[in-house]
Order: structure tokens, then C-alpha cells, then sequence
């Protein structure tokens, strides 16, 4: 599919002074609601704007979540306790940077622990702070938002399957008839998420793209010059759960045609998300050394990159209007607040 200006999102902004020392990098920790929340949490109404609103003379803020993982082991009391503190996270980072627009980074929730028919009443949880806020958003997938459910082999030992409470409205069944082990698919959870908040940004890409969804640009925009851009955002599907984890020629070559033609001389800057880092981090930053602020588990782990590389880091370090790449470390422990890994340049 050819791409095509009438394609584009637009974020409309009263005024923008973009600056990159104003990306706000958090990540929460990850959790799992109690169900009765996550019923609330499901009905609550956003805002009715299409636009994002800043400070007159501000900076335009972006703050990132990453590896969520909300609906991990959702049936221990462990699980539902990492999503209290998420939310808590979340909720003070917002409340401190005040950012105008978030990115939701990839594994917004955990799939392969999930045992509900709708995900989705885990991934509404996640979304709630910047929604309840009246922020707009983005968010793009991770290897764990529609993996398939994986069963604990403790289940199987001698105290056997726990008791599971699945959200099921108006049943009396228990087992597999009360949960399901189907887990939901990335359209889904795309639909369900543009459908019911008005306030995201995100979007389903082309169809020639598959199994990638969330592939897509949006354009920020000032009022006062809007024929300008002042910068556009990509976002790319790079895979994994049900398909490898990879970024494919395809969306190289979707992304290298539509920059082109959006941005031919490359005079308006280019930041690009992605969830699982490129073989190219793996070699140059293969584990972290980050001191304070940072807290948790992020000097633990190691890069988990994507399984191949097909050209999309090429095209960015070619590419002069492109200055920051930003993608999820994957693999990180996640009940405890981490920060996703970026490539900038000046």
C-alpha cells in the first residue's frame, strides 16, 4: 500500500516549543488489578477533544511507559499488588512532569498469564492514569501483549491448578467454561482501545504490514502554522508473541517510502518507537550501567534484541531528520521501575 499524506494523524497543538532534554523516560511497575477494579476502570469516560493541549511557552512533553506488564501471575496475590504500585508509578510521574502526550513503549500487559477472554479489561487498567488525566496517548505492541497463555508447570504438581476468578458476567461455570486460555489478539486490543477512548492516538497500519498492527506516523502540528510540522512520531510494530520478533522489510520499506514522501528533504525532525531493541543495541550497550535516579532492576539484565535485523537501522542512521530512536530493553524484572532505552542524536 502506497503511503499517502491523507493517511496521516494530526495532533493539533495551540503552541509547541519541541525540545529532546523534555522526553520524560518511565517505565512502572508491572501489576495485576483486582477485578472489581478493572470493571471501574473499563466504564470510565474520557475527555471529548481530538487535540492536545500544553502551557502557552512550554516545552512539548512526552513521557514513556514501558513493559508494564499488567495481568502477570493475576492469580497469585503477588500479581494484582505490582499493578497498585504501576498505577502509583504512573500516577506520580504525571503528576510531576506533566507531560502533554504519552507513548506507551510495549508490554503494556503480560498475555501469557492472562486466563480472561478479553484482555483488554487489563490493558483499559494501564491506560487509566494518563486517561483519568485527560492526556492523549499512543501506544504501540510488545512480544508479551498477545502472546499465548503459557501454563505455570507448578499447576500440574501436587497442589494443582489454583482457584482462578475470571470476570465472566453471569456465570455459574467453573474451569474452562469460567476463563479462557485463547488470549486476545493484537486487533482486537487495538479496537478495543480506539473504539473506547477518545483521547488515543493510536492506530491500526496497513494491512500489507501483517502481522505487524501498530504501525503508523502522526504529525504534530501548530495552530498558529499548521501547514508546518513541527515533528512526526512513528511508531512500528516489531514483534513477537504470535510471530518472530522482528521489525520486517516491509515496514522498512513502508517507512523509507512514507518519510520520504512526508519529509522528502528531511528538514523536520523524526523520533521512532519500537518495543524490542535491534540487534545493532545488543552490540553496542549489551547490559546497563545506570546509576541514580534510576532504581530497581535495570542494571540486571541484559539486552534481549529482536531475532533479526532487516535494514530499519540503516535506514535511521541515514536518515539526518531522524534524532531519537526509542525502544523497550525486553526481559527486564518487572515489579520495579525501569527506563526504556533510547538512541538519540543531536
Amino acid at each position: 500500500m502506497a503511503p499517502s499524506l491523507s493517511n496521516l494523524t494530526i495532533l493539533s497543538l495551540p503552541y509547541i516549543s519541541f525540545l529532546l532534554q523534555a522526553i520524560v523516560l518511565a517505565v512502572g511497575a508491572s501489576g495485576h488489578p483486582h477485578q472489581e477494579h478493572l470493571q471501574t476502570i473499563v466504564q470510565r469516560k474520557t475527555t471529548p477533544e481530538n487535540h492536545i493541549r500544553i502551557r502557552a511557552g512550554a516545552p512539548f512533553k512526552i513521557a514513556l511507559f514501558a513493559d508494564l506488564h499488567f495481568g502477570e501471575n493475576a492469580w497469585t496475590d503477588w500479581g494484582p499488588q505490582q499493578d497498585v504500585r504501576s498505577i502509583k508509578v504512573m500516577s506520580s510521574v504525571l503528576d510531576t512532569e506533566t507531560p502533554d502526550f504519552v507513548v506507551y513503549l510495549g508490554d503494556v500487559i503480560t498475555a501469557n498469564n492472562i486466563p480472561i477472554a478479553n484482555a483488554s479489561l487489563y490493558w483499559d487498567q494501564a491506560l487509566s492514569p494518563t486517561r483519568s488525566r485527560g492526556i492523549p496517548w499512543a501506544s504501540v505492541f510488545g512480544n508479551h501483549d498477545d502472546a499465548p497463555f503459557v501454563w505455570p508447570i507448578e499447576w500440574f504438581s501436587a497442589p494443582g491448578i489454583p482457584q482462578l476468578v475470571c470476570p465472566v458476567v453471569n456465570s455459574s461455570y467453573s474451569g474452562e467454561l469460567e476463563c479462557s486460555f485463547r488470549g486476545t489478539s493484537r486487533l482486537a486490543l487495538m479496537k478495543n482501545e480506539m473504539d473506547n477512548n477518545l483521547l488515543s492516538f493510536s492506530r491500526n497500519g496497513p494491512k500489507d504490514l501483517w502481522p505487524g498492527i501498530s504501525n503508523y506516523v502522526l504529525q504534530v502540528l501548530s495552530v498558529e502554522t499548521p501547514q508546518t510540522p513541527l515533528v512526526y512520531l512513528y511508531f512500528l510494530d516489531s514483534g513477537g508473541g504470535t510471530y518472530p520478533e522482528v521489525i520486517s522489510s516491509a515496514q522498512v520499506e513502508w517507512f523509507k517510502r512514507l518519510s520520504e514522501e512526508i519529509n522528502p528533504d528531511s528538514r523536520v525532525p523524526e523520533l521512532i518507537f519500537w518495543h524490542i531493541p535491534s540487534k545493532a543495541y545488543k552490540k553496542v550497550a549489551p547490559i546497563f550501567r545506570i546509576r541514580q535516579p534510576c532504581v530497581g532492576s535495570i542494571n540486571k539484565e541484559k539486552v534481549a534484541a529482536q531475532e533479526a535485523e532487516m535494514g530499519i537501522m540503516k535506514i535511521l542512521v541515514e536518515r539526518p531528520s531522524i534524532k531519537c530512536r526509542e525502544s523497550s530493553m525486553k526481559g527486564s524484572f518487572n515489579n520495579f521501575s525501569k527506563t526504556p532505552g533510547s538512541v538519540c542524536w543531536a
